[in-house]
């Protein structure tokens, strides 16, 4: 079988990789560690993964089966999975169903295919990123990185609130309520409800929402600004916060309280 992963040139050597790697990055004796969960059938990837993330304190465990992962995800949790798309039985796009239905844990999602749509498909269940396959595992570290510190409210923002009639915006909680009742928003949800809401009445174009929201991965995610949009208006229903604003994109409409 194949493997997902591209091995990093400097990786190529063990003596490189056992002297340098830990001067760089450190001792990994931090005992809070981030739990990632595999779900993939590889079990080549998932073995050299586990390695390779124990040196940035990621732990990493794997389930090849998606019942499995499903399964551990519920007992044991995680604090964010990376999802294959072909997986036996079951395909990576029920299984991120699944979780959605029970869970706001971020995921990224992989896959052997690189067509646009398996893409737009895997965010409109409410994945948090996408990466093709074969990749670099420093790429795929640093995505983990970021959504773990978006996700888990280490990147810097400003205190306090954003209090409109209606809906107020925790910055600090990182949730937003609608007439006092917490709404479920996964990371990257609360992301856009904050930015709009942070600028009442601009119009925010789908460039600056990805840009505010991705940085570099912009380029490809065109369409996932009006899925993203549409999954929060959904949720912040009945009242339709988010107004499109034709020719320029996206605005936050609401009084202030």
């Amino acid at each position: 079988m194949r493997s997902g992963l591209q091995t990093p040139t400097y990786l190529c050597s063990a003596h490189v990789t056992a002297t340098l790697l830990p001067a760089i990055y450190g001792s990994c004796q931090n005992v809070d560690m981030n739990k990632i969960l595999l779900i993939d059938d590889d079990p080549g990837l998932g073995d050299a993964l586990k390695t390779y993330f124990s040196r940035f304190d990621l732990t990493l465990s794997v389930a090849h089966h998606p019942r499995d992962g499903l399964r551990r995800l519920s007992e044991e949790g995680a604090d964010l999975v990376i999802l294959d798309v072909m997986l036996p039985e079951m395909d990576g796009f029920e299984v991120c169903r699944r979780i959605r239905v029970e869970s706001e844990v971020p995921i990224v999602m992989l896959t052997a295919r690189g067509e646009v749509t398996d893409r737009v498909v895997g965010l409109e269940l409410g994945a948090d990123d996408y990466l093709p396959k074969p990749f670099d595992p420093r790429e795929l570290v640093a995505r983990v990185q970021r959504i773990l510190k978006r996700a888990g409210g280490r990147e810097t923002s400003k205190e306090g609130e954003l209090v409109f009639v209606d809906l107020q915006v925790d910055k600090e909680r990182q949730s937003v309520r609608v007439q006092g009742e917490e709404i479920g928003l996964s990371h990257m949800e609360y992301r856009l409800v904050e930015l709009l809401a942070s600028r009442p009445g601009h119009p925010f174009s789908r460039d600056e929402i990805l840009n505010a929201l991705r940085g570099i991965e912009a380029d490809l995610y065109t369409r996932a600004v009006d899925v993203l949009v549409s999954r929060v208006r959904q949720k912040l229903r009945p009242t339709d916060y988010i107004k499109t604003v034709r020719g320029a994109g996206y605005s936050f409409v609401a009084p202030r309280a």
